[in-house]
């Protein structure tokens, strides 16, 4: 019998590389299961970094969020604490903290993240631009249009809260 790849409330499998792929602020992020398919309970997605990558500063106001970092060394800014994580560490970041995390600049990094509930899926989607290719998107020069992404952000109830940390 053929593995569910559709989920809706049934047993539902994806392999290594399945997912639906998005890049997304210069990232790879997979989406592994999202509000489709777990009916809103969460979305796991695993994200590829490359070196030096941060996301703006940020909150989920109605969404926790923890991490799994599989590769590489990332620093996660969180309730005024700088905490290092390197592969094997798990990181929570509970609503309604402010955080944001930077990639080491020996990067690429690799982690596993969730939000509970989930919405964060649909965020990248509609931010981000699917994925020509499940690799890192080429390099940019030119920065993000942040008042689209404070927008879109605001509709999931994410607030971008500052600029990536340094």
């Amino acid at each position: 019998m053929e593995p569910n790849r559709t989920g809706k409330d049934q047993p539902y499998v994806l392999e290594r590389d399945e997912g639906k792929p998005i890049w997304f602020l210069g990232t790879l992020v997979q989406v592994k299961a999202g509000d489709e398919q777990t009916n809103g309970r969460f979305a796991f997605v695993e994200q590829e970094l490359p070196a030096g990558f941060a996301p703006p500063r940020h909150i989920h106001h109605d969404a926790d969020e923890p991490f799994y970092v599989l590769e590489g060394r990332i620093t996660f800014f969180a309730a005024g604490q700088a905490i290092e994580a390197g592969p094997g560490t798990f990181v929570w970041l509970p609503k309604g903290v402010e955080h944001a995390f930077r990639v080491s600049d020996a990067g690429p990094a690799r982690v596993l993240t969730m939000t509970i509930p989930a919405g964060f899926d649909r965020f990248v989607e509609e931010a981000g631009e699917p994925a020509r290719e499940p690799a890192l998107p080429p390099p940019s020069d030119l920065p993000p249009d942040v008042q689209k992404l404070v927008e879109i952000a605001a509709r999931y109830n994410i607030e971008i809260t500052g600029p990536p940390p340094e």
